[in-house]
Parts: C-alpha cells; structure tokens; sequence
C-alpha cells in the first residue's frame, strides 16, 4: 500500500527492518565471541524442526534474531527453564550522560595494536577521568589501559617502528599541555619530551623515528619560547584591559580571537636541543590574514611529513582577514625540516584540506571544495596529487562523480585503493574509490548506525580498517571492519551492559514525499514500552546546521531516546539543505532560507500522523536548536499547527544576526546580497516580520556565552512574546555557549523541555 508516497508495511506488527538492525546491533556486540561455537548443536536443530516448521521461513529467521538478541534463550526451547532477564527501564539523563565516551582509533603502522581514548564522564568536572586504552587490532584479546591519570590524554601518533606512541596531556608540574612519549613495548612511564610556555599540540613522528613535529600557539614575532615568555610576561603587567582588532573575524563561538598563530615546531628525540620553529620569520606568517584551518576549538595545520622526512606538508591561509566580504580559502604548504620560507603547493580557486601521503609515497590526497561559485555548500572531495621531489604535479579528482561529502579517510597499504566515510540517508558509511580513477563503491553494507574516525594502517600486510561505530542505542565503541567476510568485529564493548538495561528500540526509517515532489528522509525514535494500539503525541525534532544530517547515532546533548523517554514519538527530518543526499540537494536551501524547509518538517509530521495509527496528529509539537532553533522560529511565525514550541540558541531576527554573529558572509551568500539591499529574502524570510503572528508556546533556552547565535537574538524573542503576550519562558545558563556541555546544566535543560512538553502535549 502506498498512502501519501509512503511506503508501509503493517504498523500494528512489529516493524520487521527494527527486528534486522537490533539483530545486527547484537551481532556487532557479540563479536568473535561465538566464533568457535557456530555449528547447531543436534539438539538445537531438532527443536528448531518442531517450534519452527509451521511458521515456515520468516519464523526461522524471527526466532534466529531473537536467540541472537537474547529474547528467547535457548534452553527455554527445552525442558530447562531458565530465570527471565530482568525487565528493561526507560533511559535517564545519567544513561546517556554517564556512558562512557570511546574516542578515534589510532592503530599502530602494522594494525596489529589499537589506541584510544576512553573518557569516564561524571556531572562534576573535577570528577571525569579520560585514559589511553590499547587494543589488539585482531580482536583476540581484552582492551588494556594505558594511562591512571586525571587528566586528559589526546592527539595520539605512533612512531613508524610501532613500539611507541605520541600524545599531548597535562600533568603536574604542567601549566599547558604538552607532548610525552610512551614506550608500548617496552613499558615504563610516559617522559615528557616538551616543555614550551605555550605547550604543543599534534605530535607527528618523522619517517625515521628520531624528530617530533608538533603545534604551538604563539605569539606573533616570537622566534622562541624566551621570546613568547617575555611576550606574555609584557602583557600580563599592562595597566589596562582591551581587545583591539584591526580586521575580520574577532569573535568564534564561544571566545575572543586573540593575535596569537598556529605554529610548526620541530623536537629532536635524541637530546639536548631546544624545539625549533619552522615558521618563525617567515613572509607566511607575516601576512595579516596568516591562520590555519578554522575548527570548532581552535586553528589547525593538519601537519604531515614527507615520505622521506625532508620537509612537512601543512594547511594555512593567508586570508583570514578577508571573512567579511569572501570566502577563505586554505592550501596546502611544503617547508623544509630545517625551516626556510614555505612554498604553497596548490592554486586558487579551491580550499584544500587534511593532507595525507599514500604508503608508497608517489601520491598525496587531501579534501577539497570549490570557494568561486557563489555557493554557501559543497562537498569535501578527494583529489590526488603525484609527489615528485617535493613537488606536486597532476592533480586529480578521485571518483569525480561520487556525490557524497567524505568525513573520514584512508589509504590501503598497496596504494591501489582509498576508504572513505561519508553521509548517506541517516548514516555514515563505507564506501571504496580507485586510487586511478573509476567509481566509488559500497564497501559494506550499512542498516544500523554509523562509521567514523577510519583509519587504515600503512604497513599492515593486508587491508586492516579500524572505526568508531555507533548507533542511536549504541554508544561509539573500537570497530575492525572485515571486508572480506562482510562483517565487523568489535574491539571494545564498554557501554554494553548499561545499554542492555535500557527500554529503547533502533530508529525507524521514514520517507515521504513532499508536495514539491522531493523525497525526504525522516528517522522515527518511538518511546519506551512502546504499544502499537496507543496514541502517542509526536515532537518534531529539528537539526542544526542547516548543512548537516539527522544520524543513526548516539547523541549526547540532544539525546534521540531521551526526548521521546515521557511517551513522545520524536521525528527527525533530513529537510531540504541536509547533506547525505547530493550536493544539489544541500545546496537547494540557497536563496530560500526558512520557507521550503520549514514547510517540509511540517508536511513530515501530517505523513507521521496519516501513515501510523499510533502517531496522534492533533498532540503535536516542535522544537530544535540553532538552525533548527531558528525554524521553530519560523513555525511560530508561519503556521498554528503545533501545540507548543522548543527554541534553543535560534535567531529571531536575520538582519541583527548578520551583524551580531561571530560570522556573517554565509549569511550574505544564503540571502543573495547584503543585509542593507534589503532584497526580498530579507524581508520575507525574518521571523521578526511576522510577530503580530506569534501566538503558540514557547520555551526559549539559550547559552550566555554562545557567539554564533548571540544572547541578543534570544532577548528580542523574549521581549516581543511578552509584548504579545504569548506564553512562554526563557532559561539563560551564565557558563554555556552554543551548546549546553555541563552535565548538571544539561540535565536541568532536559527537565524543563519535558515539562514544557508535558503542559500541552498531555
């Protein structure tokens, strides 16, 4: 049946596509434990015959994922009884704050052992700890800790030789972070190799083991650390207080942009020399508009070196200054491991970023976007260089036609063939692409959640891939993908036995289509002790971004489960400007900011309501933050549809926000010119334009720190809903910035939103 171009099956049974993905979660969390124990016993099989011959093939296969679950034990079949598993509870807000937090894999040359970080999160600060863990890349073994320290241990790089590993931490005696080594082989503590008044970042191994190269955050004309010292020592005595800026951008996110650069420093590992600075003096970093690439946290180089330890490959830009009128783009550089002035290697026309030299040596792939056609969005492609002396020549695009922006990637140790993460429809998945041309490909099949953080060691003897995995009821453990078998295997299981406790089931996919003729992706989050016979009320969830996607993945500051834990049926629409559907498709929100896409997460709510007799199309809400923050304010300006309405760090007002953010030209390219043409996306898509048509519930949230969408935005909210009298609250929290990251704050933000639901919905 196909009602409202939604295709569905019987929605009073149990969803048959839910059955498959947990029978896969559960797989995933198994491993190779059961490797040796695959073949039926004759016992088993006979039981089979008898329980399961009626019910023909789909009865096999229910009761085969079912034992693979753990709901039917198998010697429940017999004449053994066994105790029933404790019954499932709803999530918390301490399941998914408290989970334990899995980050990259980093797998030694050979792939023959994983490291990691593993934070143990609590709600105090001053109580989480973050270790190194290390793994066997075969599996074969239980992960091992590395570290017993506080504190946090990251930026991990191993030596080419396999026995050592790299990594930036703060311990006593350290007013900033700095580099240890630690020997893995031989065992021992971890001895600080570092010591800068401005700490180090981002430790890379040179080719023969003997040189670290790292980052430094310093000041400008600063040729050493004495001279940084006395720098910082010069300031701190000044009599007065102030930011002074002569150029463009001073603010991001939550922080005042200082004049301090990104620098590459070298570190012999043999002793008695100083680090030494590879940028200091040079004409680069004499330009007003020198910095790296621009991050959430900070700058970065993306700092590699060359296959025969001669020089280091690295991205910067020179126009940062430029921001407010242009895009920035950023390129890559060669300087010498002596130092000398760096050469830029690529031309204009294009950013490029995330260098990374094939295992042969005769090839270097980085990402690469567009920044000369007007677009505000564009896929991160592969592109290959060959490297000649240094030098590169040839620059080609890899798979030219695969339209799907790549997250992650890695080169195989034969150099013939590149694994590449990328969205697609909810999830992130694997895909491989010739090294010389040709068509990406599917590498494995993904129905359950999300890859990322690939990584291919280059000296393996074989092709090893090592990921973080996770899904929406699976928090991101350490996975080894075996391509040839069609399988994962899990290295790490930490959070399984807590998720084994919870009432909570994989997300449903959704589709629909819209009046305008697109297909558009929704994932469904249905609430604990689902019942198919009750009627439940639907929040519509909206994403950021808007350049981003609704994932099968845990989410920790707007946890999926969590949100629908009261007895909500969430709805996650990918609406138009989502990536993991094409280029075009995510470019298609230019020029029409709110309208198209607002309507869709509406339209998407009407296909919930009229496809599932449970879904009940009358308690309805919505609710997002950021982008989805300024469609929720878009929804209270343009439709009486929903009973309430949840705003986080959204916009009111897009011709203060263009002036106000830590960023503005995006905005000028969304809304085809200059806030002060005042063309007529300016003036048809601004919420504020249409306050004498607020009147639906709404609870505004906001962080006091937060830059992108400043505090301002959120005040003008407030002072026309009480101008207007519609009912609403806001929530300010003084040490938040655009997302709320302390537990305790986090929590409390949870306990309003559910309240706030709560008052209309029930």
């Amino acid at each position: 049946m196909k009602l409202l171009g939604i295709r569905l099956g019987n929605p009073r049974l149990p969803a048959r596509s839910a059955i498959r993905r947990a029978g896969r979660e559960a797989s995933f969390r198994q491993g190779e434990a059961d490797e040796g124990s695959q073949e039926e016993s004759e016992e088993m099989k006979n039981l089979k015959k008898k329980l399961i011959a009626p019910a023909g093939r789909l009865g096999c296969r229910l009761l085969s994922l079912c034992l693979a679950l753990g709901l039917v034990a198998p010697a429940s079949l017999g004449a053994r009884a066994q105790t029933a598993a404790p019954a499932k509870r709803p999530i918390a807000h301490e399941d998914v704050w408290l989970m334990k937090r899995v980050g990259a894999p980093a797998p030694s040359p050979d792939g023959a052992l994983v490291a990691f970080s593993v934070v143990e999160p609590a709600y105090d600060p001053k109580d989480q700890s973050s270790d190194l863990w290390l793994a066997r890349g075969d599996g074969s073994a239980p992960p091992r800790r590395l570290t017993f320290t506080k504190a946090a241990e990251s930026d991990v790089a191993w030596s080419p030789d396999g026995r050592r590993i790299a990594f930036v931490t703060r311990r006593e005696g350290d007013e900033v972070g700095q580099a240890y080594i630690l020997d893995v082989a031989g065992g021992g503590e971890a001895q600080r190799v570092t010591s800068l008044s401005t700490g180090a970042s981002a430790p890379r191994f040179s080719p023969d083991g003997r040189t670290l190269l790292f980052s430094s955050v310093v000041f400008p004309g600063a040729r050493n650390d004495a001279d940084n010292q006395r720098i910082a020592a010069e300031r701190k005595a000044r009599k007065y207080k102030a930011r002074v800026y002569d150029g463009y951008p001073i603010r991001r996110w939550d922080h005042w942009l200082e004049d301090t650069q990104a620098h590459l420093l070298v570190q012999s590992l043999d002793g008695g020399e100083p680090a030494r600075d590879l940028l200091a003096g040079t004409k680069l970093v004499g330009e007003p508009g020198f910095g790296g690439r621009s991050t959430n946290a900070a700058d970065t180089l993306d700092a590699i070196w060359t296959p025969d330890g001669a020089g280091v490959v690295f991205t910067a830009t020179t126009e940062r200054q430029a921001a407010a009128y242009a895009p920035v783009e950023t390129h890559l550089y060669f300087v010498g491991a002596q130092g000398g002035e760096p050469r830029q290697l690529t031309s204009k026309g294009h950013s490029y970023a995330r260098p990374l030299f094939a295992p042969d040596g005769q090839s270097l792939y980085a990402l690469r976007s567009p920044t000369t056609d007007g677009k505000t969005y564009h896929l991160d492609r592969l592109t290959r260089f060959d490297w000649k002396d240094g030098r590169l020549a040839a620059e080609t695009l890899v798979a030219p036609s695969f339209d799907r922006s790549v997250e992650s990637f890695g080169v195989a140790p034969d150099s013939q063939t590149i694994y590449v993460t990328a969205e697609e429809a909810g999830h992130e998945k694997l895909f491989a692409l010739p090294a010389r041309g040709g068509e990406a490909k599917l590498a494995l099949e993904v129905k359950l959640g999300c890859y990322a953080n690939l990584a291919v060691p280059p000296k393996a003897k074989e092709t090893l891939l090592f990921a973080n995995w996770e899904s929406a009821v699976n928090p991101a453990e350490i996975a080894r993908i075996d391509l040839a078998a069609g399988r994962q295997v899990a290295l790490t299981s930490f959070n399984a036995a807590a998720t084994a406790q919870i009432d909570w089931q994989p997300l449903q996919h959704f589709w629909f289509d819209s009046r305008a003729g697109k297909r558009i992706h929704n994932l469904l989050v249905l609430p604990p002790n689902f019942d198919p016979r009750r009627k439940y009320p639907l929040f519509a969830f909206i994403h950021g971004g808007p350049h981003t996607m609704f994932r099968d993945q845990f989410f920790l500051r707007w946890n999926y489960h969590l949100l629908a834990q009261p007895g909500y049926i969430v709805i996650l629409t990918n609406y138009t400007g989502s990536t993991g559907f094409g280029e075009q498709f995510a470019q298609a929100i230019q020029g029409d900011p709110f309208g198209t896409c607002g309507s869709e997460i509406t339209e998407a709510v009407d296909a919930v309501a009229a496809a599932f007799p449970y879904a009940d199309g009358e308690r309805v809400a919505a609710g997002g933050a950021s982008y989805g923050g300024h469609l929720a304010n878009w929804l209270q300006a343009t439709t009486t549809r929903y009973k309430c309405l949840v705003c986080h760090a959204g916009l009111i007002n897009s011709e203060s926000q263009y002036g106000t953010s830590d960023t503005s030209y995006f905005r000028e390219l969304a809304n085809g010119g200059p806030v002060w043409e005042q063309n007529e996306i300016w003036r048809k898509q601004n919420p504020i334009r249409y306050a004498a048509n607020f009147q639906t519930p709404i609870l505004l949230t906001i962080g006091e720190n937060d830059f992108r969408v400043p505090l301002n935005q959120t005040l003008e909210n407030w002072t026309i809903l009480q101008r207007r009298r519609v009912p609403s609250r806001l929530i300010v929290f003084p040490e938040a910035n655009h997302w709320i990251l302390r537990g305790e704050d986090n929590k409390y933000l949870f306990q309003e939103v559910h309240a706030w639901l709560a008052k209309y919905l029930r």
